[in-house]
């Protein structure tokens, strides 16, 4: 099985370097993004290994398809940048669903607590010996509410974090856990009553954009809005717009709307060209990091451990849950009785 990897970076080698001593896989790492203009470095090979900012469209995944691409490999559990419709029937697509939990909810805390406790400005002041701690004051988590958006895996971990906290926590998805001793309410309950609101759900055509105008209607004044999970589904415009009005106390930012061209480059001695970006970055009370929430060592490892196991089970036709379906409302709740229709191929 020959194997291109698209968007990759030196951590990505590192930790897929365990398996090119198999005889049976070859690895060609390249660094530029999967999209429609680089497919055809695809040529030859047996399947792509993508990540979050690819573009696998129709054309793309066209393209793989007549180059003899039979299975696209995601390296992320998000599966929006790939057009799963179009896969149907030609290319096979696999994800790593749960690479680790813990990272990606503790760095929603990390930035939580980094903000309001402005860590960031303390730091940057005593690096210059600046002891001062005017304007440096925070608030307490203890007794506040947290509103959780999303409980698969990821938000299950962030509210045992909060509670830890002595937060209170009320919680929406679309489709709650039973007997799983979680508070659920309405969305639109979400928005009125946190102090803080913490998004944990997947990017799909009903999530894009579920906090925008009216959701900015609604919030308290002051909340404190964390995102870890996918940009779209916050409009950055309507973000922006809730920090200038000082109705948004806070914002911290780990994925962003249009990010696709800009994370994961250096772009220090260049203008970027993106003004709410740049807006929000200016901000005081805006934290971003770029898409690092995964980035752990545990988190690597079960990454290139998993696409492997992918790799496996697709050349000994073992049935997986990893595997993606567009017919699938619930991907994580489908038992894949209906194997026959969903996953092989015509």
């Amino acid at each position: 099985m020959r194997i291109a990897f698209f968007d990759s970076k030196d951590y990505d080698i590192q930790s897929f370097a365990k398996f090119e001593s198999r005889s049976d896989l070859e690895f060609k790492f390249f660094d530029t993004k999967l999209n429609e203009d680089t497919a055809h470095l695809a040529s030859g090979f047996d399947a792509v290994c993508c990540f979050v900012n690819d573009d696998v469209n129709a054309r793309t995944v066209n393209i793989l398809y007549k180059l003899g691409i039979k299975l696209i490999l995601l390296r992320c559990a998000g599966y929006n940048n790939v057009d799963v419709k179009e896969c149907f029937g030609k290319i096979r697509v696999m994800r790593v669903p749960a690479y680790s939990p813990y990272a990606i909810a503790e760095h929603a805390m990390a930035l939580l607590l980094t903000s309001i406790r402005r860590i960031h400005k303390a730091y940057n002041r005593t690096r210059e010996f600046n002891f001062n701690i005017s304007g440096l004051t925070g608030f307490d988590l203890h007794g506040k509410t947290v509103g959780v958006i999303g409980t698969g895996k990821i938000g299950r971990i962030f509210i045992d974090i909060c509670k830890g906290f002595g937060m209170n926590v009320i919680a929406y998805d679309k489709f709650p856990i039973k007997d799983s001793g979680i508070k659920y309410v309405e969305l639109e309950e979400i928005y009125r009553e946190s102090d803080i609101i913490s998004f944990h759900c997947p990017l799909t055509n009903e999530t894009q954009h579920m906090f925008g105008e009216k959701a900015l209607d609604m919030v308290k004044k002051g909340v404190v809005i964390i995102n870890t999970s996918r940009g779209p589904l916050i409009d950055s415009k309507v973000l922006l717009e809730g920090l200038l009005e000082r109705k948004i106390g806070a914002a911290c930012l780990d994925v962003y709307e249009e990010e696709g061209d800009i994370f994961f480059t250096d772009y220090s001695n260049h203008i970027v060209n993106d003004d709410v970006l740049a807006r929000l970055i200016s901000l005081p009370n805006v934290i971003v990091t770029s898409h690092q929430a995964f980035l752990t060592k545990e988190a690597l490892e079960n990454i290139a451990d998993v696409t492997i196991e992918n790799v496996d089970n697709f050349i000994n036709k073992v049935v997986t849950t990893n595997e993606v379906c567009y017919q699938c409302p619930k991907q994580d709740k489908c038992d894949r009785s209906n194997l026959g229709n969903c996953f092989v191929q015509k």
